[in-house]
């Protein structure tokens, strides 16, 4: 017996325009952070861009129509589509789990520095 997948089928246009979302979002802002809001990682580094204060865009997944696209695109990009998928300067560095062990081992504000 198959399993049943609730995801969606998305077009090929729809992940283009996620993709370009996304790599808009990226080259704007320093630090972007694709998240959704009950999601503990995504919390997780949050709070380690806060306490360096730290300004960074969060663009909350769960609250858009285009989700699916753009976690879609984020796979594209980053190989994952789980959240959070952080950005620092343009380049992926990771999820949650990277962020904090990057914060705790000082390479986060190493990199937020340069």
């Amino acid at each position: 017996m198959g399993s049943i997948s609730s995801r969606r089928i998305n077009s090929p246009t729809q992940v283009m325009a996620a993709t370009q979302f996304v790599k808009d979002a990226i080259a704007h802002d320093p630090i972007v952070i694709f998240s959704k809001s009950d999601c503990g990682y995504c919390q997780m580094a949050k709070e380690c861009f806060d306490k360096l204060k730290a300004t960074y865009k969060s663009i909350d997944l769960d609250k858009r129509q285009d989700m699916d696209d753009i976690q879609d695109a984020l796979e594209g990009i980053t190989g994952a589509r789980s959240v959070p998928r952080v950005f620092v300067n343009g380049v992926f560095i990771g999820g949650g789990s990277d962020v904090r062990k990057m914060s705790q081992n000082g390479k986060l504000e190493e990199l937020l520095k340069k």
